[in-house]
């Protein structure tokens, strides 16, 4: 059986650093691995609409956004197809015979979909497109008969709901469809990397977050600005690492070799820490720290950016093309679902 990989985002605006962190550094590690057959990373616009129905503006001018932010971080189209949901229509077809296979309460049930619909504040107007986007997210699974796909924790409940639709076609009909495997990521503090202001979810509606194509000094001022130990008041002071938000963009970004060239009086991490949680190094001191850090990684991220910045006609045109490919693959599972359902009249 081929390995491949179905991965995406949401086009509702620019990626930020959670994203990077949580998926798009891994997708490229996984991308240049040569472990899988096929890589496909979508961007969900319709998903996206299920939410932003009245303002689909908004979801249009952001697919280049993403675009550019995949390719600038080294996602490569030669070996990543990178395509855009809504031009594969079978996906859409794909969904309407999964729903006859899912309760209404199991839908309830699922707690990712419970915690985004109150993130959102839908309390009883909650989009039907939204409410089962569960169903959707299986679809483009095994559009692609992914075997893999890589989430965070917080999204291993839709994982498992898509296990269960596979399941439930399968033992109905015939094999056709795959059975997917969450990949989790390697670094536990980067499956959800907090705001700015310490909450627990980095997000665009929010304001806390930090975006990939952020300009520097707008990155220093977020920094500058970062949650960090509320009773760490003086320099001298023992300081806490929980819930410090500093310390948890340093776990996630930070390595050794970087304290040679910007803060070699330590060696490492962990020296940092213990100087930190037994008094005498600033909030102020570390945050510097961390903006350099930042920018170590970013810069080379934010310079391709702007290259591709010069041509955007040529970035949708990958995405085009990476459409018609994933069309083309999606078709073929539509075909063989619709013959194990028995419902291809006309087909030979």
């Amino acid at each position: 059986m081929k390995k491949i990989i179905l991965t995406g985002d949401r086009p509702t605006g620019r990626l930020h650093v959670g994203h990077y962190v949580g998926s798009l550094r891994r997708r490229v590690e996984l991308q240049n691995s040569g472990e899988y057959d096929e890589i496909h990373i979508m961007i969900a616009d319709a998903q996206a609409l299920t939410d932003n129905a009245d303002n689909p503006e908004k979801v249009k001018m952001n697919i280049s956004e993403v675009a550019l932010d995949y390719l600038s971080c080294g996602i490569d189209p030669e070996k990543s197809n990178i395509l855009v949901q809504s031009y594969i229509s079978e996906l859409t077809e794909l969904t309407f015979y999964y729903s006859n296979l899912v309760t209404v309460s199991r839908l309830q049930r699922n707690p990712t979909v419970k915690a985004e619909i109150q993130m959102r504040g839908f309390n009883t107007s909650i989009p039907v497109g939204f409410f089962t986007y569960p169903i959707s997210q299986a679809a483009d699974i095994t559009a692609f008969k992914a075997t893999t796909v890589p989430v965070g924790e917080d999204q291993l409940p839709m994982i498992e709901q898509a296990r269960e639709i596979v399941r439930s076609f399968n033992s109905t009909y015939d094999e056709v469809l795959v059975e997917p495997k969450a990949l989790l990521p390697e670094n536990e503090v980067c499956s959800r990397l907090p705001g700015v202001d310490g909450k627990a979810k980095m997000s665009k509606s929010l304001g806390n977050a930090i975006y990939l194509a952020d300009e520097p000094e707008e990155i220093r001022k977020k920094v500058m600005s970062m949650f960090t130990d509320p009773n760490h008041i003086r320099v001298e002071d023992p300081g806490s690492l929980e819930g410090n938000t500093v310390f948890t963009y340093l776990d996630a970004f930070c390595k050794d070799d970087m304290f040679a060239e910007h803060l070699p009086e330590y060696q490492n991490l962990q020296e940092m820490k213990d100087h930190y949680t037994r008094g005498g190094l600033g909030d102020v001191k570390v945050k510097k720290f961390l903006y350099e850090v930042l920018m170590e990684e970013l810069s080379p991220i934010q310079a391709r950016r702007k290259e591709l910045e010069k041509d955007v006609p040529a970035v949708m045109e990958i995405l085009r093309d990476g459409s018609v490919k994933a069309r083309e693959i999606a078709a073929q599972t539509l075909d063989e679902v619709k013959s194990a359902m028995k419902i291809n009249y006309w087909s030979a």
